[in-house]
Order: structure tokens, then sequence, then C-alpha cells
């Protein structure tokens, strides 16, 4: 509680006091200033009469205000906007043709069940519910693949894609000093966060070429090969986070020749599986693809967009070896660092998983429920290409929208147009020039097209 002290004494006395704290005050026109301890002491003269306050400062007081993120940020402006036209394409979450958050059919069934055998709410080990490592395993690189059955993938369940990225960054700077991570440019926005928490050196290898807005394959190659021998290369296994830019099977075949040239170790972000395509296989093929040239990489894993499990932070990081024994080192020393951080992971999206991997109906219905969510999509976007090229008079050739994958575009719009789309157009988007499809209906498409033509060619 601040205190008062009032005291009365000749203007001499006051100076002689005022030289005394000189070091110690600021001196104002009508104001002293002395710190003490964790106070601010204030001093006031009125005339004969002087006032001390004495005022409690932070012990947190050097600490700045952050920044906000640039894309959870988007969401808070869009909720301010009273437009009627607004949009949110900014975050990456599945909305329906209404633009509704959608919880799906076979989550509630799975969530039924678990209600019905009462199911209890213990610790997890450290290293995750038993059944949904084996089941994201075999998800991921099919039950009956090589790395499965030589039991060669230590699988820790993460706290989503976030998570078991941070879990591997650790993992990266204990046993790998020095190491350097190379990502694209450009990439997810979390992840320089992530390597920068970590103490994990990175740099950039060149992805998307503007001229294009496709891939700079060439580039992408001569950067991974340029990389000091035995680098991370984080790769996005399917549907490329920003750009919706995915190299083609032999592109892939390719980057995997290079890395195996260098001696690099490949880390995949599979954010999308199912997601993407419609099809689980067709998604993880990339990540196959090296697991059949008998490379050890890693793999961090989610549920949020393929489950929509948003809120229950489910996913997990998988490290291929090349022998049983190295997995089950690379296991204990990964439970080793997720003691500290989290202690155990959370139990209900879990069991979501497992219960729907492991009932063969539950399973064939979300795999139904994912090709019309991948589908709606993909209608979203030819929809836009349609419109564009409808509405665009100069012949412009929008294709690069339809050769995209999953629920992003680059549209190639650079941040002074993308400024245009929110500020005239109530299009929320991140500066980069990227739109989530998935908060897009197809009755909104020719407005969103609009606001592209217009800031296209209108704002330089």
């Amino acid at each position: 509680m601040a205190s008062t002290m009032l005291s009365f004494a000749s203007p001499a006395l006051v100076l002689q006091e005022n030289l005394k704290q000189q070091a110690k005050w600021k001196l104002g026109a009508s104001n002293q200033i002395a710190l003490s301890g964790k106070n601010v002491v204030k001093m006031k003269s009125f005339g004969r009469a002087s006032m001390t306050v004495a005022v409690n400062v932070s012990q947190f007081e050097n600490i700045t205000m952050a920044p906000p993120d640039p894309i959870l940020g988007v969401s808070e402006a869009f909720k301010a906007d009273t437009s009627d036209m607004k949009l949110n394409l900014g975050v990456g979450a599945y909305r329906t043709e209404d633009l509704q958050p959608y919880v799906l059919d076979v989550v509630k069934k799975a969530e039924k069940l678990m209600l019905e055998r009462g199911e209890n709410k213990e610790y997890l080990p450290i290293e995750g519910l038993a059944a949904f490592n084996k089941a994201t395993a075999e998800l991921l690189f099919g039950a009956e693949n090589e790395v499965i059955q030589q039991e060669r993938v230590a699988t820790i369940q993460g706290l989503s894609g976030t998570g078991s990225l941070r879990l591997a960054a650790a993992l990266i700077e204990r046993y790998f000093p020095g190491a350097k991570v190379l990502i694209s440019s450009p990439t997810w926005g979390n992840h320089k966060n992530i390597f920068n928490d970590a103490k994990v050196p990175w740099s950039e290898y060149r992805y998307y070429d503007p001229r294009t807005v496709g891939l700079d394959f060439d580039g992408m190659i001569a950067d991974i090969k340029a990389a000091p021998e035995g680098s991370f290369v984080l790769l996005h296994g399917c549907a490329h986070n920003p750009t919706g830019i995915d190299p083609t099977l032999e592109q892939w075949k390719k980057i995997a020749d290079v890395m195996q040239e260098k001696n690099h170790i490949p880390f995949f972000d599979v954010a999308y599986q199912g997601f993407a395509s419609g099809s689980l296989d067709e998604d993880a093929s990339s990540v196959r693809l090296f697991a059949e040239r008998g490379m050890e990489f890693l793999v961090a894993q989610s549920y949020s967009k393929n489950l929509g499990l948003y809120g229950e932070r489910i996913g997990a990081i998988n490290v291929v070896c090349s022998s049983a024994d190295a997995a089950t080192r690379v296991k204990s020393q990964l439970k080793r660092l997720a003691r500290p951080m989290y202690s155990n992971p959370p139990i209900h999206g879990a069991k979501i998983v497992a219960n729907i991997v492991g009932n063969p109906e539950l399973f064939n219905e979300w795999k139904q429920e994912m090709e019309l969510m991948a589908g709606r999509i993909k209608a979203v976007r030819q929809k836009l290409y349609d419109s564009l090229t409808a509405k665009d008079k100069t012949g412009k050739d929008w294709s690069y929208v339809l050769a995209q994958i999953g629920m992003f575009s680059f549209t190639g719009l650079n941040k002074s147009q993308s400024d245009n789309m929110t500020n005239k157009w109530h299009v929320y988007m991140t500066k980069d020039g990227r739109i989530s499809l998935a908060g897009l209906s197809l009755a909104k498409c020719e407005y969103l097209a609009d606001a592209i033509i217009d800031s296209f060619y209108n704002v330089s």
C-alpha cells in the first residue's frame, strides 16, 4: 500500500535535503524522484510544504510488451470488425459452408464410446498413450512397413504439432550441438520461434518463386547441397504452409538423393495427413519414400486439422532409426526431455485418435469425412479460380491457384496489397499474402475475387 508523509520545513532545510539526495533523484520542474528498494519516492514541493509519496514498482518493470502474434492477431482484428462482408482467412481452421466450426461426427461417436465405458482421467506415462503411439506410427508409415515391423521408430505423444516440433528441437540441441536446421523460405511462422526458443541455429533454403508463384526447385536443391554435411532439413510432408506448393513425386526422389549424398537428416512436419488430398496414404507418400530409402529421420505429426482436434493438442514426434536398439535409446531421451517440459501429455485427444484408428467402422467413417472436408476445399479453390479468370480481363494466368494443394493458397499479394484486402475489403489474412481456403465459402468466392483483383492491380 502506498504511504504518504507530509512534512513542513523551511526552504533552506528542504534545499539542503535535496542536495543530499541529488545522486539518487531525478530533478524536475516541480517533482523530485528517488528510487528506494522496490519503491519510487516522489517529492512535491508546495512553497514551504513538501509531500513525499512512496509508490510500489513491479519487479517485472524491465519486461517489455511482446508484439502480437501475426496469425492469431488476425482473428482478434476480425472480431472487432463490424462489417457484414468480413472474411477471416487468416487462421488455418476448417469451417463449414456456413463458415462455422465443425466437430467431426466420428469424433462425437468416439467420445460417446469413451463416456459409455466410463474411462478415467489418470495420468498418462511420459511417452503418452501406448495405443495412440502405435496407431499414429502405423497411420504414418503403414502397418506393414519395415520400420514398424522392425521396431525402428521411436514415437512419443506430443502437444500437437508445435509441441512435437519443440521436443525434437530440444533433442537436436542436446545431442547434435551446433547442428543447423534448414527451413523453407517461406515457412509456417512458428517454425522459427520454435528453433529460436530451443537455441538451435537455422537458415533458410529457397522454396517459393514469386515470378511463377510456384516452387523454386533448382534453388531448393542448390541450397540443400550447399548446407554443411549432416544438417537437419525441415520439410513439409504435404500441403506446404503457407504456399500450398508441394514437390512432385519425382522431385521428392531428387530431394532424397541430395539428402543421402550430403548425409543430411530429414525432419518432416506432417500437419495435414489425409486433409490435403483426402487420402491418408497419398499424403504420407513423401515420408514413406524416405523410409524406403533406409534413411534416419524425424517426423512431427498433428491431428488438429485432419480430425478437427484443435483444442485437444494431440500429436506425436517420430524418430526413424537404423536399428531397434537405437530407437529404444532415442525414445528414452525423448522421455527425459519431455519430463521437465510438461511431465506427461493430455489423455482425451489421444483416446479419441486411438479409438477411431483402432475401430474399423469408425476408421472408415473418418476417411469419408476427411474426403468431404478436402473436397469442400477443392471446390472452393476451383470456384475462386473460375471467379478470378472470369473477372480479370487482362488475361493473367491464375492457374497457380489450382496447382496449390491443401487449406492454404499463396495469392502472390505483397504486404501493401494484403493491407488493402483488409482495410478496404474486410478480408483478414496474413501479411505474406496467404489465405486459408478452409475459411471461405462458395458464396463468398466472387467477393474475394473482386478484392484480390482490386488489390493486385490498384495497389503497388
